[in-house]
């Protein structure tokens, strides 16, 4: 077990963590920034991928940010033709939240270039190694969303 009492422990366990996520961001930064778009916008478009028709309350929800941040980022996505509000049927107040097909295309050539480098990361590592991955994680998660 890392000893996180110490130092060097502490910021080789960092350093992993920090260019870990440099090089799983990498690709679909570069992706993102040749349309004008970041990391946020990203953050977006996989969500309402993942829930088609999530309200922006939900979306607000599970991405952890308040109204002002989502709004601009959100709007550029609209204007951008790659997702699309409609109003719900129940509530024409409340507007539901969907992914055009060019939104769509973009989102699954993002996850793709992801997926492949935790694919070549898993395959290297190996399944018990992954389900630590998998466990750390989800506890990093679990203390995030305790501490709020």
């Amino acid at each position: 077990m890392l000893d996180l009492k110490k130092p060097t422990s502490q910021q080789n366990a960092m350093e992993a963590f920090f260019f870990g996520y440099q090089a799983f961001t990498a690709k679909a930064d570069e992706m993102l920034a040749r349309r004008g778009l970041s990391r946020v916008h990203q953050r977006i478009l996989f969500f309402i991928g993942r829930s088609p028709g999530m309200s922006m309350k939900e979306l607000l929800a599970v991405l952890g940010v308040s109204k002002q941040a989502l709004n601009m980022p959100l709007r550029q996505l609209l204007e951008m033709d790659l997702v699309r509000s409609d109003a719900a049927t129940d509530d024409k107040r409340k507007r539901l939240l969907y992914l055009t097909v060019e939104g769509a295309k973009l989102e699954g050539a993002l996850r793709r270039e992801q997926v492949k480098l935790l694919r070549r990361a898993f395959d290297e590592t190996g399944e018990q190694a992954v389900n630590g991955w998998f466990a750390v994680n989800q506890a990093l998660a679990r203390q995030a969303n305790s501490e709020e």
